[in-house]
C-alpha cells in the first residue's frame, strides 16, 4: 500500500501552485508531484486537486505517496546496428538505431545505448543515477541518429551546461504528412505532459518554452521531407509540434499519423532521424561536428514516395 501523509499548507506556500508548493513541502521534483496529482493521489481539504490549483492557507493536504520504484540496472548487451562514430578520452558519439533506448527505464526491457557501450568496454562518467551515467541528451526509442555521451566528469558537467545554454547544434530530418504552410518557419509553443495520456506530451498553456525551426527539403504528393533545427530539447518536441501543426510525422501512431500511409511506406516507427550534431568539445575547446545517413527503413520510405 502507498504511504499516506497529512500535512498542512504553511503560510509561505499559501497561494502557490499545487505542484510547485507540494514539491517544496516534500522535497520532491515538481514533475514527480505533478504526476502524483494527475494520478489522483493528492487531496486538499478532502477534495482532489489539479496541479495548477492554488494551495489554500492552512488547508490540509492528504498525500498518498507511491512506493519507490525499484532500482534499474545497466546490463551489458550487444546491440545490432549501433555504431560508435567517434570517441576520445572525454566523449563518445554514437549513431543509434531505432528500437534502442538511451538508458534503461521502468517499463522498458529492450536494449539501451548505455548497455551497448558497457558491452564494448566503454566506461561512462559516473555523474547522475547509475542507469543514466554519461547521458547528457536523449533520443526517443523510435528515433534513430546521433547522440553524444560523456566519459569524464568534467565533460559531463560542461556538456550538460552546453545543452542548457542551447549552444549545441542539433539537426534532424523528419517526414511530415502533408505540406506545411509556410514551407519554412518556426513553431514556438510550450510543451507539457498530456492531460489524459501518461506517455504523451502536448502543447499546453503551462508547458515549458519550446522552439522548433523547420524548412522543407523535398515535397511529395502525401508528405514533406523537413530539415529541423531544435532550439530547445523537450521530450517528443518535434513530434508534438508537428502534430499540433496538423502535420504529424509519417509512421508516428502515438501522435495521429495516417496508418494507411505508414503501411504503404513500410514504416513501423516515426520517420525521424538525428542527422547532424555539432558542439564545442568540452575539454579541447574546438568545434566538432558529426553527420549520419538515413537507415534502411527511412531510405525505403523516401524511395516509395519518389517512385509513386
Amino acid at each position: 500500500m502507498n504511504e499516506e501523509k497529512l500535512v498542512q499548507v504553511t503560510e509561505g506556500l499559501a497561494g502557490s501552485r499545487a505542484d510547485a508548493g507540494i514539491a517544496k513541502l516534500l522535497g520532491m521534483s515538481r514533475s514527480a508531484v505533478a504526476a502524483m496529482i494527475e494520478d489522483g493521489l493528492v487531496q486538499q481539504n478532502d477534495q482532489l486537486i489539479s496541479k495548477s490549483d492554488s494551495l489554500v492557507p492552512d488547508a490540509w493536504l492528504r498525500i498518498s505517496l507511491p512506493k519507490p520504484k525499484p532500482a534499474l540496472a545497466l546490463v551489458a548487451e550487444n546491440v545490432e546496428g549501433l555504431k560508435v562514430v567517434y570517441q576520445d578520452h572525454d566523449i563518445v558519439v554514437v549513431d543509434k538505431p531505432a528500437g534502442v533506448a538511451a538508458h534503461p527505464s521502468v517499463g522498458w526491457d529492450g536494449p539501451s545505448v548505455g548497455g551497448a557501450l558497457l558491452a564494448l568496454g566503454i566506461e561512462m562518467s559516473t555523474s547522475g543515477v547509475a542507469e543514466r551515467q554519461g547521458i547528457v541528451s536523449r533520443l526517443d526509442v523510435g528515433t534513430s541518429g546521433l547522440m553524444v555521451l560523456t566519459k569524464t566528469e568534467i565533460a559531463y558537467s560542461r556538456m550538460k551546461q552546453a545543452f542548457r545554454d542551447r549552444v549545441v547544434d542539433k539537426t534532424y530530418h523528419a517526414l511530415a504528412q502533408g505540406h506545411p504552410d509556410p514551407s519554412a518557419g518556426t513553431i514556438d509553443a510550450p510543451i507539457g505532459r498530456h492531460l489524459k495520456h501518461e506517455y504523451k506530451f502536448a502543447v499546453t498553456q503551462d508547458g515549458k518554452p519550446s522552439i522548433t525551426h523547420y524548412k522543407t527539403l523535398e515535397a511529395f504528393q502525401a508528405a514533406s521531407l523537413l530539415e529541423i533545427e531544435l532550439e530547445t530539447g523537450r521530450t517528443h518536441q518535434i513530434r508534438v509540434h508537428l502534430a499540433a501543426f496538423k502535420h504529424p510525422l509519417a509512421g508516428d501512431s502515438l501522435y495521429g499519423c495516417d496508418a494507411k500511409l505508414a503501411l504503404r511506406l513500410g514504416l513501423e516507427r516515426q520517420w525521424l532521424h538525428a542527422m547532424k550534431l555539432g558542439f564545442i568539445h568540452p575539454t579541447k575547446g574546438e568545434y566538432v561536428s558529426f553527420e549520419s545517413t538515413y537507415p534502411e527503413d527511412l531510405a525505403h520510405a523516401l524511395e516509395v514516395l519518389r517512385t509513386t
